[in-house]
């Protein structure tokens, strides 16, 4: 028998299998299931938990996804990541991208209004350069949030990073200019050559006429912002020449290359007081003219000229006595009818502030008077006074001309319509046209002398002068040299004469001691004539008699001699 049939069971019959027996265990089949159940809870708490832990869902638009990879790129605040980017699109008009951002649950106030955010990229500019950690990690959104709790999901992206963070230590302000200049978001802000705040942005003023300029200055410097504080344009360089030579301003480099703001107090007692948030300021060109005492409301005058005025031009100063009180803004041609000419209207912006304490006297004495203190009847009462308008050349090497105003005396009387608008002021011609016309009228002058006729008077006058010369010298000087000649044989002459041997001097001589000889008798009988004056009338006494030496001996007195007695 083969070894299938010994294995065959006892009572059954050959050639049937046997019948398998089945032996039932419990919870086999749940073993089974497991760890299929235990995948399928894991997975189930894992979706719990990312929906509890789910944030907000918001768009973002931008310009471009440069940069920026669905499911990877983060959103991070102050280098914390509090969301991802989960999709990139195209929006319906294809000019824009619109980014889906999930945000984490924790940072579900950052779906509110207000909130910030922008592309952090490598970026080098004049400003600085930023963002250098992304060439590494790759770009990714930086977010700003703001004060609002309204929530939104929808938010227009910034191209650059904003100047300013929100909640910075610091104040804001607004400044005003005619225009931007080289200035740009991110421009610094210096006070006494130090960086203190930076330009947070700018735009058109509603009238188009300007620009205003929001400015950020970090505290605690913001407190030397006061409400008399005057803000400058310091971009550039500021080149000056004058008596001590060359000289050369600018806060830094970096002013020249990508602009800044400057600003200070001016000088003397001022209200120094801290400027309120927000406060609007003006932002001058330079430092001299910030620094320089308000202008007050400007007002604009015409003046018309007569004459030529090559060298004046807009911005050229307008003076009142030396001091500048206004500039050109416009020159342009008129033409006259009555004497076909073509006249020069000047406009000019005159700032009588700047006059300082003699508009406060003028505008006093108008009030005194009763008079209104406006322009017009200010310089009504200038005019008055001989106030011209002239045009003057202010540099000899350019020609430049500059519009002053000055008084003269003897200017003729004009009538001001102190009505018309804008205000017209008389005019003088000016310095070097004036000297221009006296040099014409002497020209005139001189054309009208006759300089033929004179020359040819001239040219007579000299033949006969030359001719007397010529006859001097043929006939006068020989006989003057003849006559020279017999004086001085003359005096030849007369030198023999007096000579020391000559009978003359000898003569001479004798004729002196006679005269001596006379001088001494008639000094004797001066003498006489005084002693004995009736000698005149009587004539000379006889001579006293002379004393003998026996008598003078004894001492007895000596008896006089009558003159002419003989002893």
């Amino acid at each position: 028998m083969s070894e299938d049939s010994n294995n065959v069971p006892a009572g059954m019959p050959a050639g049937e299998l046997p019948r398998p027996v089945v032996k039932r265990r419990r919870f086999n089949a749940s073993l089974i299931w497991l760890v299929p159940a235990l995948a399928a809870l894991v997975g189930l708490s894992l979706v719990v938990n990312a929906w509890l832990q789910a944030g907000p869902q918001i768009t973002i638009s931008l310009q471009s996804a440069e940069g920026l990879d669905a499911g990877k790129t983060p959103v991070k605040y102050k280098n914390v990541v509090i969301g991802r980017v989960k999709k990139i699109r195209l929006s319906a008009d294809r000019s824009h991208v619109l980014v889906v951002v999930a945000l984490e649950k924790s940072a579900t106030g950052f779906a509110t209004r207000g909130t910030r955010y922008w592309v952090v990229r490598p970026r080098i500019g004049l400003g600085g350069v930023s963002g250098i950690g992304t060439l590494l990690s790759g770009a990714f959104i930086g977010a700003d949030v703001g004060d609002s709790s309204q929530p939104a999901d929808m938010f227009k992206g910034l191209e650059t990073p904003p100047a300013v963070n929100h909640g910075a230590p610091g104040r804001s302000f607004m400044l005003h200019a005619e225009d931007l200049g080289s200035l740009d978001i991110g421009s610094p802000v210096y006070y006494r050559r130090i960086q203190v705040g930076r330009v947070v942005s700018y735009q058109l003023d509603p009238d188009g006429k300007g620009v205003s300029l929001h400015i950020f200055v970090d505290g605690p410097n913001d407190k030397f912002v006061t409400t008399a504080s005057r803000f400058w344009n310091a971009s550039g360089v500021d080149v000056s020449i004058g008596a001590n030579g060359l000289k050369l301003n600018t806060e830094s480099l970096a002013t020249v290359l990508a602009g800044g703001v400057a600003f200070q107090d001016p000088h003397g007692p001022g209200d120094a007081a801290p400027a309120p948030e927000d406060n609007g300021f003006q932002l001058f060109g330079d430092q001299a003219t910030a620094m320089a005492p308000p202008d007050g409301a400007p007002q604009y005058v015409q003046m018309r000229f007569e004459q030529s005025l090559r060298g004046l031009a807009v911005n050229s100063p307008v003076e009142f006595l030396g001091i500048n009180i206004g500039k050109v803004v416009s020159v342009r041609l008129d033409y006259d009818e009555k004497t076909q000419h073509f006249p020069v209207v000047v406009g000019a912006v005159i700032y009588m502030q700047r006059l300082g304490r003699a508009y406060d006297k003028l505008e006093a004495l108008a009030k005194a008077h009763g008079e209104n203190p406006d322009l017009s009847q200010l310089l009504g009462r200038l005019v008055d006074h001989g106030l011209r308008a002239q045009a003057r050349t202010g540099n000899l090497l350019t020609g430049q001309l500059y519009v002053a105003l000055d008084f003269m005396p003897h200017a003729p009387k004009v009538s001001l319509d102190l009505k018309a608008r804008p205000l017209t002021l008389p005019t003088a011609p000016g310095s070097f046209d004036k000297l221009q016309q006296q040099l014409a009228d002497v020209v005139t002058k001189l054309d009208k002398v006759p300089f033929e006729s004179i020359g040819k008077n001239l040219d007579q006058t000299l033949a006969g002068l030359n001719a007397t010369i010529r006859q001097v010298n043929g006939k006068t000087l020989p006989q003057l040299g003849d006559t020279l000649q017999g004086v001085r044989k003359t005096m030849g002459t007369a030198n023999d004469a007096l000579s020391g041997d000559s009978p003359l001097q000898q003569n001479l001589g004798a004729t002196m001691e006679q005269l001596q000889r006379m001088a001494r008798s008639l000094r004797v009988l001066t003498d006489y004539l005084g002693a004995h004056p009736e000698a005149l009338i009587r004539g000379r006494g006889p001579d006293p008699k002379p004393v003998s030496a026996k008598s003078a001996g004894s001492g007895a007195p000596a008896t006089e001699s009558s003159p002419g007695s003989k002893p």
